[in-house]
C-alpha cells in the first residue's frame, strides 16, 4: 500500500477515489510509567516510555487505515494526517485519516 502526505504520488495516476479511510486506537497510559516520567520530567531528557506508548499507537492506527483502504480496494492513501485527542484524564487517542485512491503508472 502506497501512503503520502501528498495528493498524488509521483510517477503515477490517481484513477479513482474510494473514499475517506481512517484508523485509530485509544490507549491509556500506565500507572508504573506514569512514575518513572516523573522522575524524567524532574531530570530532564525525552520520556521514553510515552515515546514507546506513541510510536506504538501509530503503528496500530496505520495498520487500521491500511485495513480500511484494502478492504475497499485501494492501492494508495493520499493526503493521510494524524491527530490526537485526550479522552479522558490518562487516556488520548490518536485518529490517522486519507483519501483511498487506485492508481495507475503515468505513460
Amino acid at each position: 500500500m502506497l501512503i503520502t502526505t501528498q495528493d498524488e504520488f509521483s510517477g503515477l495516476e490517481i484513477t479513482e477515489t474510494l473514499g475517506i479511510v481512517r484508523g485509530n486506537t485509544v490507549r491509556a497510559r500506565h500507572i508504573g510509567k506514569d512514575i518513572l516520567a516523573v522522575f524524567r520530567n524532574i531530570v530532564g531528557g525525552e520520556i521514553l516510555e510515552y515515546t514507546k506508548l506513541l510510536a506504538e499507537s501509530r503503528e496500530q492506527a496505520m495498520d487500521r487505515i491500511i485495513e480500511d483502504a484494502k478492504l475497499k480496494g485501494a492501492d494508495g492513501i493520499v493526503c493521510i494526517r494524524f491527530t490526537t485527542s485526550s479522552i479522558m484524564q490518562s487516556a488520548a487517542e490518536l485518529f490517522v485519516y486519507g483519501t483511498a485512491v487506485k492508481l495507475k503508472k503515468k505513460v
